[in-house]
């Protein structure tokens, strides 16, 4: 059985995925509620910044640095350099990644500034991504090149 701040972030990714854009989709819980949760909406919006993460915490809004260090923020795929820069300026302690087979994004960095990083290898995270990939290669190589 799927965390239900998990399973919101899977069910951001599919609606992404089903506009068209990537589906890739993150949370944000803090005390057992989830407060923020977005989608990767760079196709939807012809956005270069708004990834998932970025996109969740925009729906979180203003919180102290105290309140996102308690938080765990959940996200569908690895995150990226952008990504994991707002993960430790906000103050996250946590961060739960659906998979990285598709990506390897900056977990090192985010462990060696000491947030735990804990990876589910999600069956359907990972297909999700493989069937976009397939469907869309060339936005997909947008940010791979």
């Amino acid at each position: 059985m799927r965390d239900a701040a998990f399973q919101a972030a899977v069910d951001e990714a599919r609606d992404g995925f089903a506009e068209g854009g990537l589906p890739i989709g993150s949370t944000i819980e803090l005390d057992g509620e989830v407060i923020g949760r977005g989608r990767n909406l760079r196709v939807q919006k012809g956005s270069a910044v708004f990834h998932a993460e970025i996109s969740a915490l925009e729906s979180a809004g203003r919180r102290t640095h105290e309140e996102y260090g308690r938080a765990v923020l959940y996200t569908t795929l690895s995150p990226c350099s952008m990504c994991a820069g707002a993960i430790l300026r906000s103050g996250f302690r946590r961060v739960v990644v659906g998979e990285n087979r598709t990506v390897m994004g900056f977990e090192d960095f985010l462990i060696e500034h000491g947030v735990e990083v804990v990876v589910l290898d999600d069956e359907e995270c990972t297909a999700l991504m493989a069937e976009f990939i397939a469907r869309d290669p060339g936005t997909w190589a947008e940010d791979r090149s």
